[in-house]
């Protein structure tokens, strides 16, 4: 039993190390993953939660937030297709930021995001508010590899509001897009276009 507790906490662990070790650029393709969601091997956060949410903001993670400023709302409400930025720490040392997929209840959301599970695409994964005002700056994070809330309390400085809204379909129907869009923008800053290739795909 203890065996089986330690590997828990292993994964617990590891799954904050392998998140983001870097949030920012990316090269790779897409193959199958063992943890459930589609693998794309180089993927990281922040250019696909901008080719996601349509959000054009650039760099780690965490200087979303700074960059927000004057030029997206921000809240500490959660809306469909906001952008949740984390902040730095030692298991998340660029931060982190996914994208508000589902309003689940006044404490739960559902988040689609990448390489929170290393090099993977994960939709829908549940997310939880924890902290004591229900502003939503100390959440935990569902961890799919152990099916389960991972033990650990991440900060968050909130969420970004996106210029135009999106439903759960249009995000679910974008997702892979804006993966693959931002695995090929390797140089420069392309404005995230996902969701006008993704219906132009239909």
């Amino acid at each position: 039993m203890r065996g089986a507790i330690r590997h828990v906490r292993v994964w617990l662990v590891l799954g904050g190390c392998w998140s983001l070790a870097a949030c920012a650029g990316s090269s790779g393709g897409v193959t199958a993953s063992a943890e459930g969601g589609p693998s794309y091997p180089g993927i990281n956060c922040a250019p696909f939660a901008r080719e996601l949410s349509g959000i054009a903001l650039y760099g780690d993670a965490a200087s979303w937030w700074d960059q927000a400023q004057g030029r997206y709302r921000k809240s500490s409400r959660p809306v469909l297709g906001a952008a949740l930025v984390f902040q730095r720490e030692s298991r998340l040392p660029s931060g982190h930021v996914s994208v508000v997929s589902r309003l689940v209840g006044p404490r739960q959301i559902q988040v689609t995001q990448a390489n929170w599970v290393h090099n993977e695409l994960d939709e829908d994964q549940l997310v939880v508010d924890v902290s004591e005002r229900n502003d939503w700056s100390a959440v935990r994070v569902w961890w799919p590899p152990v099916g389960q809330l991972g033990a650990h309390q991440y900060a968050t400085y909130g969420f970004i509001l996106p210029s135009a809204p999106a439903s759960h379909d249009e995000l679910h129907m974008t997702a892979a897009v804006a993966a693959e869009l931002a695995l090929s923008s390797s140089s420069g800053r392309p404005p995230p276009r996902a969701r006008q290739v993704a219906k132009g795909a239909l």
